[in-house]
């Protein structure tokens, strides 16, 4: 019952953290800068690992593409594959732990869905360590520039995706330990042993029969019919 709860606990903590993880990559905020004005903020600038953009005071919003994947710096590229990568492990990684948690019908013996859970915690948590080193990749890229003091161009922060992504990322990893640790779990679980009495044995042929005195007499059934009552 404790390794059923376990393996609950775990794929809602794992599928959490798959949908944020999910959730970062249409994300607008990976960085973001603004420049401020005497009175309000005159201009935001952000970009993700698909545009960047440019947002007015008016909340009006010039938006630019990048241009070709091939020009791109080489840790948009990175990020952009650890990123997918993440979210596809993912899917894989709730497929696995539907066949092997032992609430489901499916997936064969006890022992085949524990070894399947295993297999989708080790799916979850590698989904969750891409996740991790593109957002980990993106955000150093930022802090570094934004320390350089020879860097002459447009500084940025950390923008909101980057936190959503570390915390996806993290729940991922919690939950695919806690599914690697069902299948010690399952080894624990005493098996119930039935006893083999052997085969119920025959009533003996002697039977006892009360004598004179209220005696029990010993008699064999064969010898109270004679071979006229088989006739």
């Amino acid at each position: 019952m404790a390794s059923t709860a376990s393996e609950i606990i775990a794929f809602m903590v794992s599928i959490s953290g798959w949908v944020l993880v999910s959730s970062t990559l249409p994300t607008d905020y990976w960085k973001v800068s603004t420049i401020d004005g005497t009175v309000i903020t005159t201009a935001t600038y952000w970009a993700n690992l698909w545009k960047t953009c440019v947002t007015d005071s008016t909340g009006v919003s010039n938006c630019k593409d990048f241009p070709s994947m091939l020009a791109l710096d080489g840790y948009i590229q990175a990020c952009r594959g650890l990123m997918i990568a993440a979210v596809s492990l993912g899917f894989f990684g709730s497929i696995f732990a539907l066949f092997g948690m032992k609430c489901t019908k499916v997936g064969g013996s006890d022992k085949a869905k524990a070894k399947i859970a295993c297999l989708a915690g080790i799916v979850f948590i590698l989904s969750g360590l891409c996740s991790m080193t593109g957002c980990s990749l993106y955000a150093n890229k930022i802090t570094t520039e934004f320390f350089d003091p020879l860097y002459v161009e447009q500084k940025y922060e950390l923008g909101a995706a980057l936190f959503i992504g570390w915390a996806g990322a993290s729940l991922c990893i919690i939950g695919g330990v806690i599914f690697c640790f069902s299948i010690s779990d399952n080894n624990k679980t005493p098996r119930m042993g039935y006893a083999y009495n052997g085969a119920t044995s025959v009533m003996s042929s002697r039977t006892k029969y009360p004598g004179a005195g209220g005696d029990l007499k010993t008699t064999n059934p064969s010898k109270q019919f004679d071979k006229n009552a088989y006739v």
